[in-house]
């Protein structure tokens, strides 16, 4: 789209639009069909996110309890199971479906209000505008 643009993180509507998360439109009878169509996308992207954890948390079953070891110390437990993970589907060692089994996928605690408009962050909707740019220019999808 000509324009370089930073990572940014999915939100859901109750997160407050800033250019570094990406929530949906706000669904409503006014919705455009390119804005239907990139909250479409977004729900999709958020799902292959939430099956990516499924799969890891499967996996690596000690992300599935609550352990001992300190706060400090749990982001390198995450980052060694991602590592481990990729190492093993690297190496043909395939996902076994059966460890899905005893693995829930959870909704993970967020906001229960939406964000105050306030929160809002007006450079914010240029980047969720060429992001459905973009996803308008990919096609179906």
């Amino acid at each position: 789209m000509g324009k370089a643009q930073k990572y940014v993180l999915l939100g859901d509507a109750t997160y407050p639009l800033q250019d570094w998360i990406l929530k949906p439109y706000q669904e409503d009878e006014n919705l455009t069909q390119r804005q239907l169509q990139f909250n479409y996308r977004l729900k999709r992207a958020h799902s292959v996110i939430e099956n990516a954890f499924l799969r890891l948390k499967a996996r690596w079953q000690i992300l599935l309890k609550c352990n001992d070891c300190s706060l400090e110390l749990l982001p390198t437990l995450v980052l060694a199971c991602c590592i481990l993970h990729n190492v093993c589907e690297a190496h043909d060692n395939p996902f076994n479906e059966e460890w899905l089994e005893g693995t829930e996928p959870t909704e993970l605690p967020k906001p229960c209000q939406p964000a105050p408009a306030a929160m809002e962050d007006n450079q914010a909707e240029q980047v969720r505008e060429l992001m459905c740019q973009y996803f308008e220019s990919c096609g179906e999808g």
